[in-house]
């Protein structure tokens, strides 16, 4: 099912309802952590480079393919006496 994209108008009569809502009140929870936050020391913040660098892989990849794909695939780890998993890595390696 395709979604349908909202026009303008609706767009704006949405945030004009989201505008005319009361503001929430924040929790202890929620003052707690603004002020952990306010306290963090900026000089040892990450920028999301470094961040992005410095991470460590999973060795999980998630992959969405096509269906016709995924048979074949199915199929061809199967007539090698192999997981589907075993003969992607296979495949992927090559």
């Amino acid at each position: 099912m395709k979604k349908r994209e909202l026009t303008p108008e609706e767009i704006a009569a949405r945030f004009a309802e989201i505008d005319a809502m009361p503001h929430e009140k924040p929790t202890p929870e929620d003052l707690k952590a603004f002020a952990e936050a306010d306290a963090e020391d900026p000089s040892e913040a990450v920028s999301w480079e470094d961040y992005k660098a410095s991470r460590e892989y999973s060795g999980k990849l998630m992959l969405r393919i096509p269906k016709e794909l995924h048979r074949k695939l199915a199929e061809q780890a199967k007539a090698n006496g192999v997981s589907l998993n075993q003969y992607a890595l296979y495949k992927l390696a090559q």
